[in-house]
């Protein structure tokens, strides 16, 4: 199935300056009614983050939800979004949340011996969130 059945049609295509791509292919793209966006100058890095993303949301996420529509599809994107930069560790930056400071360390073995950690669901149990109880 492409686009085409599914009554839907592409109005970008994003793409980086690659010199892999003629002016012709732009030509051809323009003439079928889809825009072409370059990515930044200078950007080296830019497509490779996003694809990690776009990867995470899909195999931790997409890949095991059922989406009845487009406002459940913005619904389960919101949420894995704050799922993704308010609790989910990230092992590029020592574990650490993106928009948390990293926790304190536990020393005290009394403390190490006798957590206890809750787990919250969110999305019906795909995701899961884990807190020290207080």
């Amino acid at each position: 199935m492409d686009l085409e059945d599914a009554g839907c049609r592409a109005r970008f295509l994003i793409r980086d300056r690659d010199g892999k791509f003629p002016a012709l292919f732009d030509t051809v793209l323009n003439d079928a009614g889809i825009g072409v966006v370059l990515s930044g100058v200078r950007m080296p890095r830019m497509n490779s983050i996003m694809e990690r993303w776009v990867q995470t949301c899909r195999r931790e996420l997409l890949d095991r939800t059922l989406i009845w529509n487009q406002r459940h599809l913005l619904h389960v994107l919101r949420e894995f979004e704050d799922f993704y930069n308010s609790h989910r560790p990230h092992q590029g930056i020592v574990n650490a949340r993106p928009l948390h400071p990293l926790p304190m360390p536990i020393a005290n073995l009394e403390q190490i011996t006798h957590l206890d950690i809750r787990r919250r669901q969110r999305l019906g149990g795909i995701l899961h969130e884990y807190q020290h109880a207080a």
